[in-house]
């Protein structure tokens, strides 16, 4: 893609520097002809001005360089240069200047924000696809790292305790690094959840678990069994001070008490029977002077 600017001056140098100006660009990046020269005419009369047209080759690069160079210069940094290294179907987009954390932003989002758009704006022009990395102060490197080390020490927790770990969203960009990272951990794998810009990885383990028995079950039947000995010995105690036998257990020594009852009282036909007939007291000096009385 070209693009061009047609300006005047009074000399060929005001005429490129004007033309420049209004493309955005350094002379030293401009290419340019000269239309026409400048004539100084007969006492200040038929004078023409030198007319010359600047133009400029744009590639992916240069388009994503212009647009970063127009919205830094909105944001307050004109003096930010910007660094091209070409790459295979792409290109790395280095800024460097005073005060450029700002552009970072939190973890890297300003960044990110400003990758996108400058990806979109070279990606307007024909051809395959054109990766546009960006980059400040060795910032991807280092968030590399980071995530990297974070990757491996989620996987190995995966594997070691069985469960999963869910991390915040992140971009794609990022979500490669994180899933590479976790293939290098044996046993361990990623899945990516959700939607954009919400989409987020989930880290877990494919080693299976084995099953553990509730320690508490444990130490409470362990409890309930010094405590059934403990009481069984106790009573064993007692009965033998008492002179009873401790060989029947207790079961059966609870039993022959429980089956333990009262005499029943007497029928109601026991109670209602008849009575021998009561002898005749008879008066008369032979009999005692005391006698049985009936009640």
């Amino acid at each position: 893609m070209i693009k061009e600017q047609i300006e005047t001056g009074k000399t060929v140098d005001l005429a490129l520097e004007e033309a420049c100006k209004k493309l955005g660009i350094s002379k030293e990046d401009a290419q340019y002809e000269i239309l026409e020269m400048p004539k100084k005419g007969f006492l200040g009369f038929g004078a023409t001005p030198a007319k010359v047209r600047v133009y400029i080759e744009y590639t992916k690069s240069g388009r994503a360089v212009e647009y970063l160079h127009q919205v830094m210069g909105a944001m307050g940094f004109p003096d930010v240069s910007i660094e091209v290294k070409e790459e295979e179907n792409g290109a790395v987009l280095t800024l460097s200047g005073e005060g450029l954390g700002v552009i970072i932003g939190r973890r890297g989002e300003t960044l990110d924000a400003l990758q996108y758009l400058a990806g979109l704006v070279a990606n307007k022009m024909e051809g395959e696809y054109y990766r546009i990395t960006l980059d400040s102060g060795n910032y991807r490197e280092k968030r590399e790292k980071t995530l990297e080390a974070l990757a491996k020490k989620l996987a190995l927790n995966a594997v070691k305790t069985g469960k999963s770990s869910t991390l915040e969203p992140m971009n794609p960009y990022e979500r490669r690094i994180i899933h590479a990272a976790v293939q290098q951990v044996q046993g361990a794998t990623s899945t990516s959840i959700g939607d954009e810009p919400n989409r987020r990885i989930v880290i877990s383990s494919t080693v299976p678990q084995p099953r553990r028995s509730s320690s508490r079950s444990s130490r409470s039947s362990r409890g309930g069994r010094y405590n059934n000995s403990r009481y069984e010995g106790g009573r064993r105690s007692r009965e033998e001070s008492k002179g009873v036998t401790t060989d029947t257990p207790v079961a059966e020594s609870v039993d022959s008490e429980q089956s333990y009852s009262a005499p029943a009282p007497a029928s109601v036909a026991e109670n209602t029977a008849p009575s021998a007939p009561k002898a005749k007291v008879q008066d008369g000096a032979d009999q005692p002077l005391y006698s049985k009385i009936e009640i």
